[in-house]
């Protein structure tokens, strides 16, 4: 915390220097490795309920495991195992992470009811235009 930056560390000569603090940095690496993690469990979770491989899931966003909740989530745990939990860096990495996960949370709630009133949607112009050229009388109480 006592370290101070100069003209110097911001010199061409000091970015072999910041690579190396950048691949020591505990936090940074557990956030880009619980990304690609949950990215990459996409491929099973895909492969359990659907029973095909997609390697797109591995590139794509959406489904579970949430790779932003992991990613916040392993930020704010390996930031507080380095600078303890009474540390403002630790306090700002949960808050971020609450809010992150709250986000998700909320945006697939809604996604979901969406989903859900296009396919009653789609059911409905489907029956009606089956029942308009089938001359069958279309009723309301079919809809789901």
């Amino acid at each position: 915390m006592d370290e101070v930056i100069t003209a110097a560390d911001t010199s061409p000569s000091s970015s072999s220097s910041s690579l190396s603090h950048l691949t020591s940095n505990l936090p940074l690496l557990s956030a880009f490795l619980a990304f690609a993690l949950a990215q990459f469990l996409k491929l099973f979770t895909t492969w359990f309920k659907e029973k095909k491989w997609d390697s797109r899931r591995m590139f794509g966003s959406g489904g579970m495991p949430s790779s932003h909740s992991a990613t916040v989530t392993a930020l704010a745990v390996a930031t507080g195992l380095r600078d303890g939990t009474g540390e403002s860096a630790f306090a700002l990495a949960v808050i971020m992470a609450a809010i992150v996960m709250y986000d998700a949370s909320g945006v697939r709630l809604h996604a979901g009811k969406q989903a859900e009133l296009y396919l009653r949607m789609v059911l409905c112009l489907t029956r009606e235009m089956r029942c308009k050229y089938a001359a069958i009388p279309c009723l309301s109480s079919d809809v789901p």
